[in-house]
């Protein structure tokens, strides 16, 4: 294509800058909230990846354990091996901090080992320390991250928590080799098991192997020494597996991106197909003056690139900046606990750029195909009349639909790829296919009902319908697609919230519970604080909850044993099965979440081997029950059998029940007043519930304003669709005005069709949203996070929604068509070639 047709071509999105505004805002958003996660996720992993190469050293394979640890006993065995070269026992504890919400990640290390296998983890102390300072008792190392995170007053203590005791601890220095964003302290191994009563626990063991040694056959060899519960593993199996937890997460943040690049698609369609309508005239004077179909077609091509790839590098430019500022904030969390304690620094990728922005020139590119191909096909004779503004190509396309509904119905049957549901979003993507392409015939057919009612303005909008049904086809697109995505989030959403609701209500039937810390960190409760508790005035029974980690299987991430009272219905929100205890049966009862059933196929029924103090359990698994707090799984046994098999008497959680006439904030400050008020978190079940609904409701934030950017985006592409058809029909409406129509009138009648476009794609779209809604809820969300949900229609806030869109598309329409209004009706009628 020449420099000049060029230039002609790319003024035309000059000429409508509303409709090429929105085009670019919608495609540069979706371009920048995929690649602001895309960036986010691989900052963190990299700065994960870093830190577990700080924390392995040189080591070729780790000895890993469950949270609560190994016998070190083991440690001599496998260090005597003629295999291992250097073997550096580790004890990792997360540490709270009394008085803050955050922990600190504490490593008990042996230094005599750590130069032969870790010598980035080698402590030095400051001037002034006291010789050997790493081995006394009471003294920790910081990393500078974690000395800047804490703050510590110069000389000033730091307090950590074990049990429901503070200690205090001296800082004598730092770990210089541990990487900018990890937050870490060291400190003697046999100082770090008395302070957190973990004698005689390892949490892990690296190695380094001896020369000549293969890995593959160390590890066999290695495998037959472990416990039930121990796993050997390559340090980078650990990474792997941290990048598998967060995979689905990362993939369903980049999908709901994608939301705005599709309606950003669909809007560069609608507006260049509205293009060819209003310059009909432009490219047939072009075709008389030797521009061939192919020409023409590559031209609008180029339109559509050109505004795709200008609204990728604004994405591009965005995305970077939405990174940045989101790791300014929460760091590398991205919200879902993945990457806590991390400071990941932002890295420029130039192919993933690259990648981004292209697929921005790919979404102009896709909306512009349809619309050149229909600009190629017009006859240059017909289209130079003034009176001919073409019809556009609404053949019902039912056939194809049909296609696309039944490829929906295969996909949502189709497993997860790699636990990320491919196919599910794929269906998706069909459904909303399948109610673009049906949306030509329903209008058809509409059209072809008789007009009831005596308004004429009724009458004639509905002529309309029947005599351009394309453009209201065109107008109701971008409704179509925004309507289904907007509504389908807002059914599962509401189906999530509801489900978790029922779900907390169920699982919180005490007065009070009382949590030392985090069931992952260092406070816990004692026989001792059991029993205060239990006699304090207005207590009438407490139930405790032990919380450990359990590794089911070397391939997966560690799984969660909760071991609670275990007695009557309605203590496990159960989806299958029952609460019994099996006399007839040898094996005792378990109850798996739904995560175990789906990552281990395991099914009510089934033995279930579980490793408790380094032998294999045998349970019977009794019921299936609904969890939405541990996405890898969780196994619920009864607390006492649990305390029979391993002799663990530490408490995470305590479930109290009050006396009938006990207060409970009296008893609270009672709790207080006894345990330590630092050390300790009570709350009701009301709160907790608020609380968790808080902390949903912020994390479907993004969601909720992505909703209102795809019904917005919708509502602009009606108002450009009528301005652009508005103005095609300048003759119809001066002719309409000889005839006794005022401008008050016409611009009722603008707003009746834009009213009816839009009921159409609103009625259309809630019906995709419902069937796409059923696919996230059944398919996206159970293959990405392995749990059910109870579908939950929103009935009133989408008859408000839709009623609010109608009118609003209908005030737009009118709106957009006032300046067409403007022109003088003999002039309008006189216009021609």
């Amino acid at each position: 294509m020449s420099a000049v047709l060029r230039r002609v071509f790319l003024a035309s999105l000059r000429r409508r800058p509303l409709g090429t505004a929105l085009s670019l805002l919608a495609i540069a958003l979706g371009v920048a909230l995929g690649l602001a996660v895309h960036l986010i996720h691989d900052a963190a992993l990299d700065e994960f990846g870093r830190g577990l190469r700080v924390l392995t050293g040189e080591a070729d394979l780790q000895v890993l354990g469950p949270r609560e640890g190994f016998d070190d006993a083991l440690y001599a065995r496998i260090a005597a091996r003629p295999e291992i070269a250097e073997a550096s026992p580790v004890l990792e504890v997360q540490a709270s901090l009394p008085g803050r919400e955050d922990t600190l990640r504490v490593l008990g290390v042996d230094v005599f080992r750590l130069a032969g296998v870790q010598p980035a983890l080698l402590p030095v102390a400051d001037d002034g320390a006291e010789q050997l300072a790493a081995l006394r008792p009471g003294r920790i190392f910081l990393s500078t991250a974690a000395a800047a995170a804490l703050a510590l007053p110069e000389g000033g203590p730091l307090i950590v928590q074990s049990g429901v005791g503070e200690h205090a601890l001296t800082v004598v220095g730092r770990v210089p080799g541990a990487g900018a964003g990890q937050r870490l302290a060291v400190m003697d191994i046999a100082a770090a098991q008395e302070l957190f009563g973990r004698i005689g626990r390892l949490s892990r063991i690296d190695l380094r192997l001896a020369p000549g040694a293969g890995r593959d056959e160390a590890r066999r060899a290695l495998a037959a020494l472990l416990p039930a519960g121990v796993s050997v593993l390559a340090p980078e199996a650990a990474e792997a597996q941290v990048a598998g937890l967060s995979r689905a997460y990362r993939v369903n943040l980049g999908m709901l991106a994608a939301i705005a690049l599709l309606t950003g698609g669909f809007l560069v369609f609608s507006t260049q197909l509205l293009s060819v309508v209003r310059r009909r005239q432009e490219f047939a004077f072009l075709r008389a003056l030797g521009l061939t179909r192919g020409e023409l077609r590559r031209a609008l091509l180029a339109e559509g690139a050109a505004l795709g790839l200008v609204g990728g590098l604004c994405g591009v430019a965005l995305g970077y900046g939405l990174a940045a500022f989101a790791l300014y904030l929460a760091g590398g969390d991205l919200g879902a606990g993945y990457f806590e304690g991390l400071q990941p620094a932002l890295r420029f990728h130039p192919w993933l750029t690259a990648a981004y922005a292209l697929s921005g020139a790919a979404a102009g590119l896709a909306g512009s195909w349809l619309p050149a191909r229909e600009a190629a096909a017009l006859v240059p004779a017909r289209a130079l009349r003034a009176a001919d503004a073409g019809a556009l190509d609404t053949r019902p396309r039912w056939a194809m639909a049909a296609v696309c509904l039944l490829a929906a119905a295969g996909l949502s049957l189709l497993p997860p790829a790699d636990g990320v549901p491919l196919a599910g979003y794929a269906a998706v993507a069909s459904l909303l296919a399948a109610a673009v392409l049906a949306l030509p015939g329903i209008t058809a057919g509409l059209a072809r009902l008789p007009a009831r009612g005596r308004s004429v303005l009724w009458r004639l909008a509905h002529a309309r319908l029947g005599a351009a049904p394309g453009q209201t086809v065109v107008a109701g697109a971008g409704v179509v697609a925004s309507v289904a995505l907007a509504a389908a989030m807002a059914i599962m959403v509401s189906s999530f919230r509801g489900s978790v609701d029922d779900w907390l209500a169920r699982v919180l039937p005490a007065d009070l519970y009382l949590q030392a810390s985090s069931s992952s960190a260092s406070g816990y409760l004692g026989p001792d604080e059991v029993a205060m508790v239990a006699a304090l005035p207005g207590v009438a029974a407490v139930a405790p909850v032990r919380s450990d980690q359990l590794r089911l299987a070397d391939d997966r991430p560690p799984a969660t044993l909760l071991a609670r009272e275990i007695r009557a219905a309605g203590d496990l929100p159960l989806v299958e099965g029952r609460i019994v205890d099996l006399a007839s049966d040898a094996l005792p009862p378990a109850w798996v979440s739904e995560a175990i059933v789906d990552l281990y196929g395991l099914r009510t029924g089934d033995e279930l081997a579980l490793p408790l103090a380094g032998e294999l359990r045998r349970f019977r698994i009794a019921g299936v029950w609904r969890d939405y707090v541990r996405q890898h799984g969780a196994v619920a046994i009864d607390i006492e059998r649990y305390r029979a098999l391993t002799g663990d008497q530490r408490t995470n959680d305590l479930a109290i029940r009050l006396q009938s006439d006990a207060d409970p904030a009296a008893v609270t400050a009672a709790l207080y007043a006894t345990l330590g008020e630092r050390t300790l978190r009570v709350a009701t079940p009301g709160e907790i519930r608020a609380r968790s609904l808080e902390i949903f409701d912020r994390s479907f934030l993004v969601t909720y304003l992505m909703e209102g950017v795809a019904v917005l985006i919708g509502l602009f592409g009606v108002a450009t669709s009528f301005a652009a058809l508005a103005t095609a029909r300048r003759r119809e409406f001066g002719m309409l005005r000889h005839l006794g129509l005022t401008r008050a009138e016409i611009g009722r009648l603008l707003a009746i069709e834009g009213a009816l476009a839009a009921a159409l794609g609103v009625a259309l779209g809630l019906l995709a949203g419902a069937a796409v809604a059923w696919v996230l809820v059944e398919v996206v969300n159970r293959q990405s996070f392995h749990w059910s949900m109870d579908m939950s229609l929103p009935w009133g806030g989408l008859a408000l929604f839709a009623a609010t869109l109608v009118a609003l598309a209908a005030l737009a329409a009118r709106l957009a068509g006032a300046r067409a209004m403007r022109q003088s009706a003999v002039l309008a009628v006189r216009e021609d070639w």
